[in-house]
């Protein structure tokens, strides 16, 4: 069996310039280091090239000497315009225009697979300007010809290319100047000691809080504070979590629009009927606190799914039994005078929400009875 090896780092450890039939990239070649720095090589077969075609030694020494200081031969003193394909590379020059075709890569593997029994390890160097159409046509002329094989790489097409024709490419450059890991952390905006701030008051089926949005000069939410009429219940705590996490989101640049959408509608107990007009029905205090949020803070950015639920909500209410219990609520808390089946609404504050309609249940011997639609549970 006949291959031919990978011949990249064998050509540096043998001294070679080039590598059988794989073309050098470039007379003058810069190859960045793994540790840093930047290694430059130049071809040094070019001499030897030229003393074969007729050049005298001082017309080889000037042109070596226009090599080293424009990266490329095209334009170099007493060169003869018929020899300069000889020197065609893989790669266009830096400061030159000549470059061996990619299809020429083609035909020289095409003409050695005959004699190997293996595929060629070779690279076929296409431009950075070459299209998807040219790199199919690539392959569909491999296959056409012949070959076991073929690998392509496109110039520039990853963020570090080892060997390159230019001292600083972009694409090596974008990559040195990342900066660590630390230092890319998000950074955080704290307000500032004396802020502004604004303050809500709310109440979900009998569960009463109190929001507190701290603003930054330019008037944006940069903190929340969710207090609860209850303190050290489980509902508080839960609340000066979710306070705090937003409040660290905000700062750190999280949109508050992205906070609303993905928390408004969230459902869970306590949930019910509220006294703000605008938000008629909470699903959950954090439904109800986001979606004052949006509200307060996202002018005109009100979203059809909000106007649906508001629309929902509010026929709701115009339903005879839930309006009937906004209407007792509002006499026992008014203070007048109410039928005395009604005054079983006081002093159940601590009574859960009614899993059917939302209205705070009454104790009725061992259970809980909810008055507005009949319900009952949590019978212990």
């Amino acid at each position: 069996m006949t291959v031919i090896a990978p011949t990249g780092t064998i050509a540096f450890m043998m001294d070679c310039d080039t590598t059988g039939i794989e073309p050098d990239i470039a007379l003058v070649k810069y190859k960045q280091l793994v540790g840093g720095g930047v290694l430059k090589i130049v071809n040094r077969t070019v001499a030897g090239a030229l003393l074969n075609r007729g050049y005298s030694e001082r017309e080889i020494s000037d042109v070596i000497e226009y090599i080293d200081q424009h990266d490329t031969i095209e334009g170099a003193p007493h060169l003869r315009d018929a020899d300069l394909s000889i020197f065609d590379c893989a790669f266009r020059p830096a400061n030159g225009s000549r470059y061996i075709h990619y299809m020429g890569h083609i035909r020289m593997m095409a003409a050695v697979q005959p004699f190997l029994s293996g595929g060629i390890s070779k690279t076929v160097n296409m431009p950075k300007e070459a299209t998807a159409d040219e790199i199919a046509n690539v392959y569909f002329e491999g296959w056409r010809s012949g070959l076991k094989c073929v690998a392509i790489y496109r110039d520039g097409s990853k963020r570090s290319q080892p060997l390159s024709t230019k001292k600083g490419e972009e694409k090596v450059a974008e990559v040195a100047v990342i900066a660590p890991v630390e230092e890319r952390m998000p950074l955080r905006h704290k307000l500032p000691d004396v802020r502004h701030s604004v303050t809500h008051k709310f109440s979900i089926t009998g569960h009463d809080g109190y929001l507190t949005v701290g603003l930054y000069d330019d008037r944006r939410p940069g903190e929340v504070f969710l207090k609860m009429a209850k303190e050290g219940s489980t509902i508080s705590g839960l609340m000066d979590t979710i306070g705090l996490m937003t409040s660290f989101a905000l700062q750190y640049g999280v949109p508050l629009k992205f906070l609303v959408d993905k928390f408004s509608h969230t459902r869970f107990e306590p949930s019910g009927f509220t006294q703000n007009p605008e938000i008629p029905f909470a699903k959950s205090i954090v439904d109800y606190v986001f979606r004052w949020l949006g509200q307060a803070f996202l002018t005109g950015q009100k979203t059809a799914e909000d106007a649906q639920e508001t629309e929902a909500e509010t026929i709701g209410l115009r339903h005879p039994a839930a309006a009937a219990r906004s209407e007792r609520i509002v006499r026992i808390r008014g203070g007048s005078q109410a039928d005395p089946a009604e005054t079983g609404y006081v002093g159940q504050e601590d009574a859960p929400p009614c899993s059917n309609c939302g209205a705070i249940m009454v104790r009725a011997g061992a259970c809980y009875l909810c008055r507005t639609c009949g319900e009952s549970g949590g019978c212990g």
